[in-house]
């Protein structure tokens, strides 16, 4: 079988670090990501290259045809080369020495399938030659993609004993491109073993289930997760019926034209509590803007203001997110629609102003201030004669309450 033939495969760039990393006349081999998307017909964003040379070689070489090499994961024998722009990945094969879940100590290698054997799937074991493009399958990651199935390679107990993270990228791979039901051996394993996800760092498993949360559709693995136990270690919080909220949110988003968030999708499966999302997010070392967005979106959950208002108060896309999380079917379109190209407007009254109108500098000020664009912000945020008119009877009303002792 041979990878399809795609413009990515001729551009100079990756045809300049092709060529400089050959080995006796052999060219080093695209392998993972790139060749599973491409045999799937997905567009190819990275191209990883697995070549026998030690890093110190792949260097020199690099170097030595003047393209840039920047020691990206020496430490694993990854290299990462910078031709015309682009980036291209480069590690040496390699087999693990010692592995604890975490990390693993390495040995390069020269044994293509002794290099297979160390990744996690057999669908991401896939190498390719870039110029004749065959396929080289060591362990049947034909058959699994074909079959829309995500299977690790040999025994799953073993592959989630190196590396915990693979307990959740199994349900991310199988999300984004599984099909049926999760492999049984997979999800035995995850399942026991979810209790050692406690040892990887926060942020890990956060990025992972950003990614899992931002694939098209997400809300039967995150279903299956929640029954196998596999949040319990780390997001004991997600509430029970996720599934059913993700599969709502998507069939809104699916329907809205609108691309997945996974901030989004993230508050759906949370509870309605800023102080229980401060501290989850605080504890999953969220970044601030996500958990800005994440605790006000819950402050505003279940709000009956318009989309507009909620525009004035947390933003155009927080905002967004709470209509398709929060309205219903009826309201959404026209609520969405109202803030699609709407500019947020200024309250067109300033402190200045209401001194000059004859409120004395001070608190009684900023205290009037408030309750003028309250009022605006009710009245769909008036223009400039009306906001005067509320602003003139707000400072009467000041006024008679001792506004100008």
């Amino acid at each position: 079988m041979q990878l399809p033939d795609a413009p990515w495969l001729h551009d100079p760039a990756f045809e300049r670090v092709v060529d400089a990393l050959r080995v006796d006349g052999q060219p080093p081999r695209i392998v993972g990501g790139a060749v599973r998307d491409a045999l799937l017909g997905i567009a190819v964003a990275d191209v990883d290259i697995a070549t026998p040379l030690v890093p110190d070689e792949v260097t020199r070489r690099l170097e030595a045809a003047r393209i840039k090499a920047v020691p990206t994961g020496i430490d694993h024998g990854t290299v990462t080369a910078v031709a015309d722009g682009r980036t291209f990945e480069i590690t040496t094969l390699r087999r693990d020495v010692s592995t604890d879940g975490r990390r693993a100590t390495v040995e390069f290698a020269t044994d293509w399938k002794e290099d297979a054997a160390r990744r996690d799937f057999t669908i991401n074991a896939l190498y390719a030659d870039p110029e004749s493009r065959e396929i080289f399958d060591y362990f049947d990651g034909l058959a699994d993609l074909a079959a829309h199935h995500i299977g690790f390679i040999g025994d799953a107990e073993a592959r989630i004993a190196e590396d915990h993270l693979r307990i959740l990228r199994l349900f991310r791979f199988h999300a984004r491109f599984g099909k049926g039901a999760i492999d049984a051996e997979a999800l035995a394993a995850a399942s026991t073993h979810a209790s050692k996800l406690m040892a990887l760092s926060r942020e890990r498993i956060s990025d992972e289930l950003r990614k899992l949360l931002s694939v098209a559709n997400p809300a039967p693995a995150v279903q299956a997760m929640l029954d196998n136990g596999i949040f319990a270690s780390f997001l004991p919080e997600i509430v029970a019926d996720a599934g059913n909220k993700l599969a709502m949110l998507i069939e809104r988003e699916t329907a809205s034209a609108i691309k997945p968030s996974a901030g989004r999708r993230l508050s759906a499966i949370l509870p309605v509590d800023t102080a229980g999302v401060e501290k989850i997010a605080s504890r999953m070392k969220l970044s601030n803007r996500l958990r800005t967005d994440l605790v006000q979106l819950a402050a505003h959950r279940g709000s009956i203001q318009s989309a507009r208002q909620l525009a004035y108060a947390i933003g155009t896309e927080n905002a967004r997110d709470l209509v398709l999380l929060d309205f219903d079917d009826n309201r959404l379109r026209q609520e969405l629609a109202s803030i699609e190209s709407w500019q947020v407007p200024q309250l067109p009254v300033k402190g200045g102003d209401l001194i000059a109108k004859g409120l004395r500098a001070g608190p009684v000020v900023a205290k009037t201030l408030q309750a003028i664009e309250r009022q605006w912000v009710a009245e769909a945020f008036p223009e400039e004669p009306r906001a005067t008119e509320i602003a003139d009877q707000m400072v009467a009303e000041a006024l008679r309450e001792g506004g100008n002792p």
